[in-house]
């Protein structure tokens, strides 16, 4: 039996025995007493549950909340799809200094960054870069992308400008955009409306923080004022300076320090009682260094929007959304040493001169609108979604050879889609159909290309159960299809590799667009009153399995394979500085990627405190149209992670940790399986002042990421830190 297979035991062994537990304990209740609904909740914030400032009040969680990416007003736990939420409380808790760290075990949910861990690449069930995954912050596609090894698409955020983060895993978000057949991941800003009290004009808070781990130091301060009932505005500031970290083993990762300045302004407008215009930027200044320090690297990036929403008095047949964005990434990579690089048309080696830059400008436009009606017919409700959207990517890269171009390669890129979905709930059942119709358009100086396709899903779901202990059981089936058309770098990479060996990348105009085919089966269970009156448990489980037509991915060729002739023209087998060797380089299309595993999500929540476990266990492997199979370099490790939180003095005081369990992927012989132990405290000292502090990797585990152990150069992981935080809030 495979890992998923004993995953998969595990995981309906302890749906089981939760769901008996939680009947036999409504049974133990008095039959005479009718059992309460469940009330939804989000499974992934396991820490959202704690009220910090006052006793828990009885019947109620706060972990009933809508996540952003649901466009029907749902919870997590009320989605028939695999869907996370990470909240405010939890981000607090976890301390984050980079994305990575916001989304600790989240399942199926891994990102790559390299030693520059401030440019994150996100990895949802095995799938990631040029588009795969797509990333919102605030209404805004993060789409920058550079070719090299590692993270091929990277995007940058600063965690103390984030409320929450919302995840939707597989290619069921068929209203969330082009492309998006691995998942979306959704950011969203801070906001006037949550900062400020009941009663406030204005409030400002300070935090500042020390991470002993490359000496970090963090600075943040968010003040918000309240004009009047129609507007009021939010500021928010972030600097941060890290020096290398060392790993478990105490040696300093080259390159893995750092310097952010980040800042955010947030303004809402409320023309009527039923509108509301969000108007934002997001601004980051990023610097570090990459090549044992020989070269550096500053990124800016402006982030620019408009998000309007407007409701009828009813709230039935209008509900309409308009988000509008611009996204400016500008990336500077200055080299402080003479480089040795080859040129692409002679292959003979030249010298990039020290001083000399390279310059990588992406801009992205993009709308995004839908309107929801809802109206009953008979006993049937609906939920009648429509919309479309629009982005484009215009690339610019420039070098002082004329070389890096066309390794990251100028030009346009638009993808669009226009979708309707309709939702029909009736007592114990509950359907929910879309189709979407996808389109892109490539160009560029030296060709394009362009393709559409309409892509269907549907989802049934029952809750067929009314005894004690099951009521709150929702089972549910998903087919799904998800299109994403290649990029500008898959498609039009061509040259000779820069350095250190001389072989060709070769153009591929004829790429075919993937196509994800995904099944997916799980279960939503929430029960209230479980062991005493005021706890709850909440689960998500699934099991899903993603067959992924004409799969993207670099392929070696070797000299009298088609499109790779031996070329006269390239230098001997050795050169200066480096060595030429018989290859090519090319991204072509598979025959399809497998990838399959389970994934759940479980809180329990009381008075005391709060108990969580999380798992994700994926497979997967490419097949190539010669039915040769290969281990999917991107498979992330399988992760089981616990966590365990308690409460004291009426809930002021927090403390409690996690443990994770990783488990290497198959096929990559450098990747080990880890483990990782964090704790984790706060306390409310006064209503203005608290405190946090934590320690991550308590073990100092030598370890690494197995997306980074694929690359080149292995990157290990921070070992131990100790992290300690004051926030001091004030206001009137």
């Amino acid at each position: 039996m495979g890992l998923v297979g004993r995953g998969m035991a595990v995981l309906l062994g302890g749906a089981a025995v939760t769901i008996c537990l939680s009947a036999h304990a409504g049974w133990a209740q008095e039959t005479e007493t009718a059992a309460e609904p469940p009330v939804p909740v989000d499974a992934g914030a396991v820490e959202d549950a704690v009220q910090e400032k006052k006793p828990k009040t009885t019947g109620t969680t706060q972990l009933d909340q809508i996540t952003v990416v649901s466009r029907t007003e749902e919870s997590a736990i009320e989605t028939m799809a695999s869907v996370s939420h990470v909240g405010e409380e939890q981000l607090e808790r976890r301390m984050a200094a980079t994305p990575q760290d916001m989304l600790f075990g989240v399942p199926g949910v891994t990102l790559q960054s390299d030693a520059n861990r401030t440019a994150s690449s996100v990895n949802i069930r095995g799938l990631q870069d040029f588009g795969r995954v797509a990333v919102i912050i605030y209404g805004a596609r993060q789409n920058f992308q550079r070719s090299g090894h590692g993270t091929q698409s990277m995007f940058w955020l600063d965690p103390e400008l984030v409320e929450q983060v919302d995840v939707i895993r597989g290619p069921v978000a068929n209203t969330y955009g082009s492309g998006a057949i691995g998942g979306v991941v959704t950011f969203e800003t801070k906001d006037a409306g949550s900062f400020l009290r009941d009663g406030e004009t204005w409030a400002g808070s300070v935090t500042g923080r020390y991470d002993t781990n490359g000496n970090g130091w963090t600075t943040s301060g968010t003040g918000a004022y309240h004009f009047s009932d129609s507007v009021d505005v939010l500021g928010n500031i972030v600097w941060r300076n890290f020096d290398d970290y060392t790993d478990g083993n105490g040696d300093e990762v080259a390159g893995s320090s750092f310097e952010v300045l980040s800042g955010l302004l947030k303004s809402t407008i409320r023309p009527t009682d039923n509108s509301e215009l969000k108007l934002g930027w997001i601004g980051s200044q990023d610097s570090w260094t990459e090549g044992g320090d020989t070269s550096d690297l500053e990124s800016r990036q402006n982030t620019f929007t408009g998000r309007y929403n407007i409701k009828d008095d009813d709230e039935s047949w209008l509900d309409l959304h308009v988000d509008v964005a611009y996204n400016k990434t500008d990336l500077d990579q200055t080299y402080l040493t003479d480089f040795n690089r080859y040129d692409s048309e002679t292959g003979l080696p030249i010298i990039v001169a020290a001083g000399s830059q390279t310059t990588y400008d992406v801009r992205t436009p993009s709308v995004d609108l839908w309107n929801t009606s809802r109206f009953d017919t008979g006993a049937v409700a609906h939920e009648l979604t429509f919309g479309g959207d629009w982005v484009q990517d215009d690339v610019v890269t420039t070098s002082p050879d004329g070389n890096s171009d066309i390794y990251t390669p100028s030009g346009t890129r638009r993808v669009s889609g226009a979708y309707i979905q309709e939702k029909l709930v009736w007592e114990w059942l509950e359907v929910v159909g879309a189709l979407r119709y996808d389109s892109y358009e490539l160009e560029s100086d030296v060709g394009g290309t362009d393709g559409d396709r309409i892509s269907p899903r549907i989802t049934v779901g029952v809750s067929p159960f009314e005894s004690i202990g099951l009521a709150g059981l929702q089972l549910y089936g998903t087919y799904a299809e998800g299109y994403r058309s290649p990029s500008l770098s898959e498609t039009l990479i061509s040259g000779l590799h820069p350095n250190g060996v001389v072989f060709p990348f070769l153009p591929n105009p004829d790429l075919i667009p993937e196509t994800a085919h995904t099944v997916e089966f799980g279960l939503n269970y929430s029960q209230d009153g479980i062991i005493q009156g005021d706890d709850n448990l909440r689960l998500k489980a699934a099991y899903f399995d993603n067959d992924i037509d004409d799969y993207i991915a670099g392929a070696d060729l070797t000299p009298g394979d088609p499109g790779c002739p031996y070329l006269p023209s390239l230098p001997p087998i050795w050169v200066p500085g480096g060595y030429y060797i018989p290859t090519c380089y090319q991204y072509q299309n598979f025959a399809n990627a497998q990838i399959h595993g389970f994934e759940l999500e479980s809180v329990y929540d009381a008075s005391w405190g709060f108990a969580g476990l999380s798992m994700s266990i994926i497979e997967g492997h490419t097949v190539s149209y010669s039915g040769e199979v290969a281990d999917l370099s991107t498979i992330p490790s399988s992760q089981v992670t616990a966590q365990l939180g308690f409460r004291f003095i009426e809930d002021r005081l927090v403390v409690g940790g996690e443990v994770q369990f990783n488990g290497a992927p198959a096929g990559n012989a450098t990747a080990t399986d880890y483990t990782l132990v964090n704790l984790f405290a706060s306390y409310q000292a006064t209503e203005d002042l608290k405190f946090n502090a934590r320690v991550d990797n308590l073990l100092d585990e030598n370890y690494t990421n197995p997306l980074n152990a694929s690359t080149t150069d292995i990157v290990y992981e921070p070992g131990i830190s100790f992290k300690l935080a004051a926030t001091g809030r004030f206001g009137g």
